[in-house]
């Protein structure tokens, strides 16, 4: 994606947003505490697919787990794929 993605995180909504020509993509997680954030769904409208904002989405979440200290469990199967294409780790469940 070669503009600059405005992604907000709405600690309130559990979820990353951004909007981008009128379109609204995002991801959503639960905190199930202990330091656990299970990311379950990521959506990008079909207008902004195969731009990177699944991506970008997801690399502002884990940005996030990581310096709050948290472990990510990735419920979706998009986080789950970027995780091991980044060597991520993913914890055993």
């Amino acid at each position: 994606m070669s503009e600059a993605l405005s992604i907000h995180h709405d600690q309130a909504g559990h979820q990353f947003e951004t909007s981008v020509d009128g379109h609204r993509a995002y991801l959503t997680y639960m905190d199930l505490g202990k330091q656990t954030l299970d990311i379950y769904r990521t959506f990008v409208p079909n207008a902004l697919r195969g731009r990177g904002i699944a991506a970008a989405l997801t690399e502002k979440a884990l940005e996030y787990a990581d310096s709050m200290g948290y472990t990510v469990i990735p419920s979706c199967s998009y986080v789950e794929r970027y995780m091991e294409r980044h060597q991520r780790r993913i914890p055993k469940v």
